[in-house]
């Protein structure tokens, strides 16, 4: 068979447009689900490098698809293609090699690259002898075309050029995203202390552990596991049970954080179960250490959520004195089971704050950080009607409250931890937008999210209530 014709049937073959489908399919899910979504690469400081890597492989990718779609570059033509994908390839590794450097991939990110390694070799060794055969011809440009298969190609090349130039955008906005500081507790805390977290792994417990080291506090945190924690800030002591802490160990204050996620996804009865049962035996195993413990903590802050009062969106301002939700809303009957579980560490002599927390902002984690994305990409817009009341604060200022309920004596029971500001979800998605400087016109629309979230739509996203933390103003925060 000649070359031409070996060529054209490499070309044809219906197993490398599956090998080139399958490849795209995969690449845009990666680029979507783990770069935009769960990674939210254009959103991290350290992420510059590794944005830059990727934009230049898009751009190659863009030229590369292109010319596959329309044209058969031959001789010096064909060199210069070879090279174009010999520079591709030497970009994947050191962004693998990037990767490694700055972030702990997750599995499904890692399993997925190794499954486009292999595809792509297979891809690799079908059009390697055909492209190395077009070296050997006259140097030209042969137009040619197989129909949706460039199509298609040529689709690609379109989506993959405009992340490369949003990716060329963010790695220079990265670099001016600088790690922030410790947050100040001066005035706050002035004398460090020996303090227990749990949950201080999370998004907000991370910056509390930070914030409590940075200010010379003895910090004790409880992990699931040691691997969890290298992110901490040291010196920290970790254990992985409460079991060993020493009875004569002495802790001024225990902030417990922990608890199954009640957001990020749907409330089967399983979820409901754990974000209750973790919680409660949170607490419980709490209360059994400060029994048992020689000296006692002063003071016990407990995480709770402004949910216990229920959805109440025509209701008005509530403070920590309104009435709290009915028994048949989950987001409710949990706080407030959780609530009564912790005042039990009243009965040992400490006093106990529930902080029933709003909306936690902050670009490194909780709900704006799952905002950016869509917002980022011009896809924001409001939840619902738009209507429903947002109360909210920011990670830094929880902090500091959790630090200033530890501090403040006059603080007991229910705290509500929110700004004083709270705003529909219309102005927020608004603001956000402005901020971001893209429009914010895209609506999530109500049926859907009920359809596929059910109450965790209904009450948490398409429902809210103004709460306003009377009791931390009244206090001095």
């Amino acid at each position: 068979m000649s070359v031409p014709l070996i060529t054209e049937a490499v070309m044809l073959s219906p197993l490398l447009w599956t090998l080139v489908a399958v490849q795209l399919a995969m690449g845009g899910f990666d680029i979507i689900f783990h770069h935009e979504m769960t990674e939210r690469l254009a959103w991290k400081e350290n992420a510059a490098h590794e944005l830059r890597l990727h934009a230049w492989r898009n751009m190659f990718y863009a030229v590369l698809f292109l010319t596959f779609a329309w044209v058969q570059p031959k001789g010096w033509l064909a060199i210069a293609l070879i090279v174009i994908l010999t520079a591709e390839i030497v970009i994947t590794l050191w962004d693998f090699v990037e990767e490694d450097m700055t972030r702990k991939l997750p599995p499904t990110e890692r399993v997925l690259h190794t499954l486009l390694a292999i595809n792509y070799g297979a891809i690799l060794a079908l059009i390697a002898p055909v492209i190395f055969s077009w070296v050997s011809h006259p140097t030209a440009l042969v137009w040619t075309s197989y129909g949706l298969g460039s199509v298609i190609l040529t689709l690609a090349a379109a989506g993959v050029a405009v992340f490369a130039f949003r990716d060329f955008y963010t790695s220079r906005r990265a670099r001016h995203l600088h790690p922030r500081e410790p947050i100040s507790l001066s005035g706050i805390l002035n004398q460090p202390g020996k303090v227990l977290v749990t949950g201080g792994t999370g998004f907000v417990g991370t910056e509390l552990v930070r914030a409590l080291v940075a200010q010379g506090s003895d910090v004790t945190v409880l992990v699931r596991s040691l691997k969890n924690a290298v992110h901490l800030a040291t010196p920290v002591r970790l254990v992985e049970s409460l079991d060993d802490i020493d009875d004569n160990a002495h802790f001024d204050a225990i902030v417990d954080l922990a608890g199954e996620p009640v957001a990020g996804g749907l409330w089967t009865w399983r979820r409901r179960f754990n974000v209750i049962a973790s919680r409660v035996r949170g607490a419980r195993a709490l209360r059994a250490l400060v029994w048992r413990l020689a000296r006692k903590p002063k003071v016990y802050v407990k995480a709770s959520a402004v949910g216990a009062y229920g959805p109440r969106d025509n209701d008005g301002p509530l403070t920590e004195g309104a009435a709290l939700g009915p028994s048949n809303c989950f987001s409710a009957r949990s706080c407030q089971i959780c609530e009564r579980e912790a005042d039990r560490m009243t009965e040992l002599g400490v006093r106990t704050v529930n902080l029933r927390i709003g909306l936690v902002l902050g670009r490194e984690g909780g709900l704006l950080s799952r905002m950016l994305p869509p917002f980022d990409l011009g896809l924001g817009g409001p939840i619902g009607s738009g209507r429903q009341w947002m109360s909210w604060i920011s990670r830094a200022d929880l902090v500091r409250l959790i630090a200033f309920a530890m501090a403040e004596p006059t603080l007991k029971d229910a705290v509500n931890a929110t700004a004083p500001n709270p705003v529909q979800n219309q102005e927020f998605a608004t603001t956000l937008g402005k901020w971001l400087g893209r429009p914010a016109l895209i609506p999530l629309p109500t049926q859907p999210l009920t359809l596929a979230l059910g109450d965790f739509a209904r009450e948490l996203l398409l429902t809210g209530q103004q709460v306003l933390p009377a009791k931390a103003l009244a206090a001095g925060f």
